[in-house]
């Protein structure tokens, strides 16, 4: 089966929007560990303008799942890592001050770089991801690294979905086979949603894991968190 880690950038980003602690960014990680998902995840940037670094560690003594941080390896982000231990930690290339991820690694001109932060994670005990694009040497280049998986970046496949265009998912399958042969565990994320996540589970093979924050929060403004979060409980399990 599929996990589903949600990703609660967005509520820390209302929370700080105001000022004080409303919502609860605690309270929220821990029922939607009850509603059943399977993780939580977490993408601190060097502004904190949205999750806190303190938010990572308070997050850690309260999540029982499975705790996933995203964020570009840089002083500051290993130190969290490292000191937080969570099961996973996701490699993302984001520039600083990007509002959102954009691309995924370049594995081969940074395959050097890549490979000395995946080994420092892997001596703490921490499952390794690179977020990679859906691209055949990509995949081929983060194998040299030694991660344990790679995180499709899956916003052109959301795009396309979107227009009507279903051959978008082409170039995510050939890479799910590629990191199946190649011993690569895979993940996805980024602008994955009720709309097109039962079809996108169904076509890549061997998927473990999607993290999903924007659209799951846009969501459930609508139709209430512990329902949003079951619907998409559901459609991983068709």
């Amino acid at each position: 089966m599929t996990k589903l880690s949600v990703n609660i950038n967005k509520i820390a980003t209302l929370r700080n929007a105001r000022g004080g602690n409303v919502p609860d960014l605690l309270k929220v990680a821990t029922d939607i560990q009850k509603f059943g998902a399977q993780g939580i995840t977490i993408h601190p940037r060097p502004d904190e303008r949205h999750i806190r670094y303190q938010d990572a560690r308070d997050l850690k003594a309260i999540v029982y799942t499975e705790f996933n941080i995203e964020g570009n390896p840089q002083h500051n982000f290993i130190d969290l890592v490292l000191e937080c231990k969570p099961e996973q930690v996701t490699l993302v290339p984001d520039a600083i001050g990007a509002i959102t991820s954009s691309a995924g690694w370049d594995t081969v001109k940074n395959q050097a770089y890549l490979t000395e932060m995946i080994q420092e994670f892997q001596r703490n005990g921490i499952r390794t991801s690179i977020f990679v694009d859906p691209h055949l040497d990509m995949i081929e280049g983060a194998k040299q690294t030694g991660t344990d998986r790679i995180e499709l970046y899956t916003e052109a496949f959301a795009y396309e979905y979107g227009l009507g265009n279903k051959s978008g998912i082409d170039p995510y399958v050939k890479a799910a086979i590629m990191a199946n042969e190649l011993g690569l565990g895979i993940n996805a994320g980024h602008d994955l949603s009720l709309d097109n996540i039962q079809f996108f589970k169904q076509n890549i093979p061997g998927l473990l894991e999607v993290s999903i924050g924007h659209a799951l929060i846009a969501e459930s403004l609508y139709l209430g968190l512990e329902n949003v979060v079951n619907m998409y409980l559901q459609k991983l399990k068709l």
